[in-house]
């Protein structure tokens, strides 16, 4: 008589997870191959991807219209219509087309009156750059589009071509060995006898390995044969990367799996506390996770989930996202929206606190970056003039609820750091991920103050003493006890074209030249009007003070592409771009944080990660920072 396996035991689920993770884990080695960016839909990026080129590739009409010089239109009311001429004074566009000097404005078809076909009247002046899409304006060549172990999406094809990214190296598909197995089960397509029982398990799995990111290779169904079962696992191993044995798991007189995987290699766990699911087997041959899941298709899913899944997730760096994942969240802006429309407005979420928060990325429709970045969507209905801060609303979320809830919030200062300190946290902290939005330096602890964020990236100068952000902590942190956690010091100049042809080495030299400001609330805005300060400059005697860009990237972008001549920024920015740099000063670019948030276990990997040799590298490799002080932690 065969002899009924008596190994069966009842380990807690989490202990056997955690054991058979531990064991895995080291034997996993990466594999990586190069694909054609139109096929990687998907596939796992193997390092960070950064754009080739920019999008636009040059100043775009934005609208169907006119485009004039601005300054020419300054004249035109209604009680005193502009007639302009054509090909003198304008030139008719239409969306997308190119924009070249001296124009620098386009005016809407709707607001254009037809005279004949070479003039037109307006009843009102154009504002420098309304209309236009500027170079760079939703990718600039040499930012991150995508960060390492991230898995390409239909919105991530289409930017990265527009970054002009036509190849991308992705992690190799794990191979998966699915084996069937069972005397009483037959295919799909068979006519079922008495007894038989039609196999669907393992195309199921099938579907949840291809889901998870791996390949999966299903095996024809094994009779309840020991030697052929052995046969078959054995070869099994040598040609894949991972195997799944379904039926056979349990305590039955032709259950050979576990014996089989015994004689083969070693056996951590036969049984878990959880029902249904118990006879699930987790083994190691050879250096590769073999996995013998029970026959009953609920026990197989749940233990395939458990147990299966995170294995996977070894080997890709992925989680799989739970479809149709809600949540409410808090949001952090003002929405106006229109009464026309259901709007999908794009957002980053985290936890902060006892609540999520929901902070609203641009909301343009060219801004394919912001599908890239945001974590769902905030839907305003139709027949609703928008929401207001600080108001409950729905999330329909793209990454799984549990990622976002592990998720460290920065809002503030941009700077290239934070796509590096991204990239780096979920592949030094699995399962911990990094997300900033980038609305200054002021923007960020005006939403630290309102508990939006966990920290704010902050490089604010106190004119008065020349000290870094410790003032605007103290007057706009009465009540709560805050710290600043050091960052870098970081080289703030000029970014001006390659050999600098006209010669800017001061903030007086601004005056000639066509310069692209930061937004109000920058610090690297609050360094220039200080400096502009002790030179006794006013706003008005710098071409484009008002022209505003939200990030150093988008400063170099609009220099790079001859729109700007000049504009502040940091030295990375500069060099990413290959544009010379006119060195201003250093400057301290920190993170200000409530106290109380100081022992979060996220807080504390940001801080590992600010500390490590792999960061200052990363830091050296980019140019213009120092870090002698990175991760000191300075009460305030």
């Amino acid at each position: 008589m065969a002899k009924r396996n008596l190994y069966l035991n009842n380990t807690p689920i989490e202990e056997a997870k955690a054991q058979y993770l531990a064991a895995v884990k080291p034997l996993i080695q990466p594999k990586f191959e190069t694909v054609p960016t139109a096929e990687a839909l998907g596939r796992v990026t193997a390092a960070a991807v950064y754009a080739r080129c920019c999008s636009p590739l040059f100043n775009a009409a934005a609208m169907d219209g006119i485009a004039v010089t601005a300054e020419k239109t300054a004249s035109a009311r209604e009680t005193a219509p502009l007639t302009l001429v054509k090909n003198e004074d304008f030139r008719v566009v239409d969306t997308g087309d190119p924009i070249h000097p001296p124009y620098d404005a386009v005016i809407m078809a709707e607001d254009v009156i037809v005279l004949d076909d070479e003039r037109v009247q307006i009843i009102a002046s154009a504002n420098p750059w309304q209309h236009i899409r500027p170079i760079g304006e939703d990718i600039v060549a040499g930012e991150m589009l995508l960060p390492g172990r991230h898995r390409i999406r239909p919105i991530d094809v289409g930017v990265l071509l527009s970054g002009g990214i036509t190849e991308i190296e992705v992690l190799a598909r794990p191979s998966v060995a699915i084996i069937p197995t069972g005397t009483e089960i037959i295919e799909p397509d068979k006519e079922p006898d008495e007894g038989d029982i039609i196999e669907s398990n393992s195309r199921m799995f099938a579907a949840l390995v291809s889901e998870a990111g791996g390949a999966p290779d299903r095996f024809d169904i094994l009779p309840d044969d020991y030697e052929l079962l052995r046969d078959t696992v054995d070869k099994a191993v040598d040609g894949h990367d991972m195997v799944i044995v379904n039926a056979g798991s349990s305590a039955g007189t032709e259950d050979f799996t576990v014996h089989v995987l015994r004689e083969l290699g070693e056996v951590l766990v036969h049984g878990v506390a959880i029902k249904p699911g118990k006879p699930v087997i987790l083994a190691i041959v050879r250096g590769k996770p073999v996995i013998g899941l029970p026959g009953y298709p609920v026990s197989a899913y749940i233990d395939f989930t458990e147990f299966a899944a995170p294995v996977l997730q070894l080997f890709t760096g992925i989680s799989a996202v739970q479809s149709g994942d809600r949540a409410r969240a808090v949001i952090s802006k003002r929405l106006v929206s229109s009464l026309k429309h259901l709007e999908y407005v794009r957002v980053k979420v985290g936890r902060v606190g006892d609540k999520l928060v929901a902070s609203p990325l641009a909301r343009g429709a060219g801004a394919a970056m912001s599908l890239v970045r945001a974590d769902g969507f905030c839907l305003i209905p139709q027949n609703s003039e928008g929401v207001e801060a600080g108001d409950q609303v729905d999330i329909s979320l793209y990454r799984p609820l549990k990622e976002i809830e592990n998720t460290l919030v920065a809002i503030g200062s941009h700077d290239l750091i934070l796509d590096v300190l991204a990239d780096i946290m979920p592949n030094r902290f699995p399962g911990c991920f990094l997300s900033s939005t980038h609305v200054g330096s002021m923007g960020g602890l005006m939403a630290l103050g309102r508990g939006e964020a966990h920290l704010a990236p902050t490089h604010l100068l106190d004119e008065d003493t020349g000290v870094y952000n410790v003032s605007y902590l103290q007057r706009l942190f009465p009540n709560e006890k805050m710290a600043l956690i050091k960052g870098v010091n970081r080289i703030q100049g000029f970014i001006v074209k390659p050999g600098n042809p006209l010669n800017i080495t001061s903030v007086s030299d601004l005056t000639r030249c066509r310069y692209v400001n930061r937004q109000r609330g920058a610090g690297t805005r609050v360094l220039l009007d200080y400096l502009m300060k002790k030179q006794g400059i006013a706003p008005e005697e710098i071409n484009g003070y008002e022209r505003e860009a939200a990030t150093h990237m988008a400063v170099a972008a609009a220099v790079n592409s001859d729109s700007a001549d000049c504009g502040m920024g940091i030295m990375s920015a500069a060099r990413a771009l290959n544009l010379d740099f006119v060195e201003v000063g250093p400057e301290e670019y920190d993170f200000a944080i409530p106290v109380r948030f100081l022992d979060l276990p996220l807080t504390q990997h940001f801080l590992e990660l600010l500390r490590s040799d792999e960061f200052h590298q990363r830091l050296a490799e980019l140019g213009g920072y120092g870090w002698d002080r990175c991760g000191e932690i300075v009460y305030i």
